[in-house]
């Protein structure tokens, strides 16, 4: 298994986002109170190819491989004025990545901008700005709970993390 991280800066405030689960429901949804990044952890099986198999990876024709981003409504928050998904393709992660994530036991982390140019949250495939490995010191990794740098709290509404 390797570590992924998913960290969406600049994210709409006050707009809920969340992991895709493996039944298409929000997992670890959080939002932004004053722009802050937002950051997701999950886990991914890397086989021969190579091929990417994980509660959050999605297919998509015999090679693309991609994790959902939810948005607004899809992330659980039916007051939202948007139903949206972020397409974060995986399939194309360069080799030497996945091996120095596999030999070092590190975290391979992408990062996508969470605001598109219409100040709106983006949907469909959205362009990663950066990916590297980073260690997992400094952070805990909770597959599935995700992690924060900075200070967390609970949300106005039950369940959702958002940073201050």
């Amino acid at each position: 298994m390797i570590n992924f991280r998913i960290i969406i800066e600049q994210p709409v405030i006050g707009v809920l986002y969340s992991l895709q689960a493996k039944d298409g429901s929000p997992l670890d949804p959080k939002c932004s109170r004053k722009g802050e990044a937002l950051v997701f952890d999950f886990q991914v099986r890397i086989g021969p190819g190579p091929k990417f198999f994980g509660d959050q990876v999605r297919r998509e024709g015999p090679v693309r491989r991609f994790v959902y981003i939810r948005v607004g409504q899809l992330a659980g928050d039916p007051s939202s004025p948007w139903s949206r998904r972020m397409k974060i393709d995986i399939h194309d992660i360069r080799n030497d990545l996945l091996e120095g994530a596999g030999s070092s036991g590190g975290v391979i982390e992408t990062t996508v901008i969470g605001t598109a140019e219409d100040g709106t949250p983006p949907c469909a495939t959205v362009r990663p700005t950066g990916r590297r490995i980073v260690e997992r010191e400094g952070r805990t990794f909770r597959p599935g709970l995700g992690c924060l740098s900075g200070r967390r709290r609970q949300g106005a509404r039950a369940g959702v993390d958002c940073v201050d």
